[in-house]
């Protein structure tokens, strides 16, 4: 699946209106981003959003980040996949993940053992006619034993909520074939201040969250720092802030660190938005930089 070293990921993406969808679609196409990612949110309307990025684009990647395995039965999401696949010129890759065990229940649902419940419905799956070949699919992993289950089922891993230090780890787990393909949250603002104020009350929730707060702790931070927002260290090690240089950096540190593709999620104040306007900025930056040479 040729992603491109460069790709958006955006919530608008999955919830907007159609219309609207559609336009942002092109439009990112036209930029030059290589896939366009978003939550794969509940059943209804999934697919919808879904159409409305692929037949509004021609080359571009559509990536649900993801498709949540409780939610979606495997047979009718092995079908779904078939069907995009073949209409639109296989440009979907589907994402699967575990999700958070707070959404699950508050969905009425029970959530035990996520890692083997993934591996079985990686099973049905496989075991459905027509099926989603192993390329063709992506796992959110950010622990060693879920890194472990993407390298061996899926094309790699789609972490969220990452610095590239973990880039660095899922490298060196997954070896030299597997897609990473990490998400990086940024704040066009250059005043510490105002950026870490923008960043804070939208990242709150993930650090409440304990498959991102297990994921931080293994990577050195304590359970002090992800109390109000997070830390100043939380907060500029998850969000990128600054100028579109600064930005750019932090994208060849997960490029250097080993990742593939690095799909941006631009913060703002008005996050119900689609950040048409930080699209273009970072666009035209990407254009002038040349970021293609993802990883040597």
């Amino acid at each position: 699946m040729n992603l491109g070293p460069i790709g958006v990921w955006s919530g608008v993406l999955r919830n907007g209106e159609l219309a609207a969808v559609r336009e942002a679609a092109s439009e990112l196409e036209a930029l030059g981003y290589g896939a366009l990612w978003f939550p794969g949110g509940p059943p209804d309307g999934a697919r919808e959003h879904i159409e409305a990025m692929l037949s509004a684009t021609r080359t571009t990647i559509v990536a649900p980040g993801i498709i949540n395995i409780w939610t979606h039965p495997a047979r009718q999401t092995a079908q779904m996949h078939a069907e995009l696949q073949r209409t639109y010129n296989g440009r979907f890759f589907l994402g699967l993940g575990v999700s958070h065990q707070h959404a699950i229940q508050n969905a009425g649902l029970t959530y035990e053992r996520p890692l083997r419940r993934l591996a079985e419905y990686l099973d049905e799956i496989d075991g459905a006619s027509p099926t989603v070949p192993k390329q063709e699919r992506i796992i959110a992993a950010l622990g060693p034993r879920a890194l472990r289950l993407a390298g061996e089922r899926s094309a790699g891993t789609h972490p969220y909520f990452t610095p590239p230090e973990h880039t660095r780890r899922a490298r060196e787990a997954l070896g030299p074939d597997a897609i990473i393909a990490p998400e990086q949250m940024v704040v066009l603002e250059t005043d510490a201040e105002k950026a870490r104020s923008v960043a804070r009350p939208l990242i709150d929730r993930y650090l409440h969250a304990p498959n991102y707060t297990n994921n931080l702790l293994r990577l050195g931070f304590t359970p002090d720092e992800f109390e109000n927002g997070g830390s100043d260290r939380v907060v500029d090690a998850i969000v990128a802030w600054g100028d579109e240089e600064t930005i750019l950096n932090r994208v060849r540190e997960h490029h250097a660190a080993g990742a593939d593709h690095v799909c941006i999620q631009i913060l703002t104040s008005e996050p119900g938005k689609l950040p048409l306007d930080g699209w273009r900025r970072l666009a035209q930056a990407f254009s002038k930089s040349s970021p293609s040479s993802a990883r040597a």
